[in-house]
């Protein structure tokens, strides 16, 4: 086959591959095979190799110096010498041994992706060209982008980096420099960012007044003290969870879909005009009141671990998810979230609680409250069940079909009927007061806890 110009034959099981008579090859791609070597040396007419996902553990292209695409990614390289490769625009060398990478020679380079290696240094000064550079999870401790005026995304995360310098970047949308050492990042002049994402660094400060067209913030996991986004509007998702805030105005940011806030030290949250919100999680503040009256396009609340005495949800029709446990409620209207699947309330003050009306319940988790009673037969669709440490004297569950998972530890049951719950894949009910227990309709248990009660026979047969 001499003639042969492409050639597919990714996606098999080849150990060898010999391509050394089809030297008028354009393109190989031998991706997700088991190949250990590959010789492409007679193969100088090759622009396009894809080999990724192999088990190589070097790969010679000096001779392939007509090479625009090469992706190696997802091998065990330890080397891999591109500077003949003059022509390259794409090069992917993600997930190999590298530890280093000389790209001095690729000035026409635009995508680079050397991310997940053991590089500690990289010099990308001499492609100019350069729009996309991933070179995250590595060892870097420095990175000069100066050059790389046409960059646009910039994946520069996991690394050890202590500083970037982003003023010549003007053309850069997208910004992922989280988990490195940084103190300070400076985003004046990028602005044409519309995803930023610096979580996890040492940041005390950020100021995004200049990135009016970001939609994306994610600066969680820092020691931010205030954070303004009067000026990005265009904002749908924002997570400044982990930091030290005590006030944020999100008034201005009408578009946010998705806000989380969680472990700050917020004593207010006005959300009042974020009528689009699908997603809020502000647990973990010292909030004593919440209105989300306004935000009836929310699916999932998370307010847990605050000071809430009241929660008023019966505009948020269309919540699927609720945590609001840790707080100082004694009861809550459910009547109108009919679409709740997931509903932790624990650690309240919790007397009763009416969940007929929320029957596409899968997950509820009513632990350490002040329950003297719980009905659940409305909840058919119930896998998982918590309500331990409550003082419950009966549990009825013969509804509970479903249910895989129960736990109701540290109650006065006298009594546990689970004969309907053939499901069940672990039960756990120790500190009760039962005498004896019927686990023979229960044969998929894989886990049984009913210690410190006292049954005086059992049955696992």
């Amino acid at each position: 086959f001499t003639s042969l110009t492409v050639l597919y034959c990714y996606n098999n099981q080849l150990t060898s591959l010999d391509i050394s008579a089809n030297t008028a090859l354009t393109t190989v791609y031998c991706e997700y095979n088991a190949l250990t070597s590959l010789d492409v040396s007679a193969n100088t007419a090759l622009t396009n190799l894809n080999c990724t996902s192999n088990a190589l553990t070097s790969l010679d292209v000096s001779n392939n110096t007509a090479l625009t695409y090469l992706d190696c990614r997802n091998n065990q390289l330890t080397t891999l010498d591109v500077s003949t490769n003059t022509a390259l625009t794409t090069l992917w060398c993600k997930n190999n041994q590298l530890t280093s990478l000389d790209v001095s020679g690729a000035a026409a380079l635009e995508d680079l992706q050397c991310q997940d290696n053991q590089l500690t240094s990289l010099d990308v000064s001499a492609n100019t060209a350069l729009t996309h550079l991933n070179c995250g999870n590595n060892q870097l401790t420095s990175l000069n982008v100066s050059s790389n005026t046409a960059l646009e995304e910039l994946h520069n995360h996991n690394n050890q980096l202590t500083s970037l310098d982003l003023s010549s970047n003007t053309a850069l949308t997208y910004l992922t420099a989280s988990n490195n050492p940084l103190t300070a990042l400076d985003v004046s002049a990028n602005t044409a960012l519309t995803t930023l994402k610096c979580t996890d660094t040492q940041l005390t400060a950020l100021d995004v007044s200049a990135n009016t067209a970001l939609t994306i913030i994610l600066s969680n996991d820092n020691s931010l003290t205030s954070l303004d986004v009067s000026a990005n509007t265009a904002l749908t998702d924002l997570n400044v969870s982990d930091n030290q805030l005590t006030s944020l105005d999100v008034s201005a940011n009408t578009a946010l879909d998705d806000f989380r806030c969680y472990n700050n030290q917020l004593t207010a949250l006005d959300v009042s005009n974020n009528t689009a919100l699908t997603n809020l999680t502000c647990g973990n503040n010292p909030l004593s009141s919440l209105d989300v009256s306004n935000n009836t396009a929310l699916t999932e609340l998370e307010c847990w671990n605050n000071s809430l005495t009241n929660l008023d949800v019966s505009n948020n029709t269309l919540l699927t998810d609720l945590g609001i446990h840790q707080n100082n409620l004694t009861s809550v209207d459910l009547s109108s979230n009919t679409a709740l699947q997931q509903l932790t309330f624990a650690t309240n003050g919790f007397t009763s609680i009416d969940l007929s009306s929320n029957t596409l319940l899968t997950f509820l988790n009513g632990d350490e409250c002040d329950l003297t009673a719980l009905d659940v037969s409305a909840n058919t669709a119930l896998t998982t069940l918590r309500c331990n440490n409550n003082q419950l004297t009966t549990l009825d569950m013969s509804a509970n079909t479903a249910l895989t998972h129960l736990y109701c530890n540290e109650n006065q049951l006298t009594s546990l009927d689970v004969s309907s719950n053939t499901a069940l894949l672990d039960l756990n009910f120790p500190e009760n007061q039962l005498t004896s227990l019927d686990v023979s309709s229960n044969t998929n248990l894989y886990w049984l806890n009913c210690g410190s009660n006292s049954i005086t026979s059992l049955d696992v047969s």
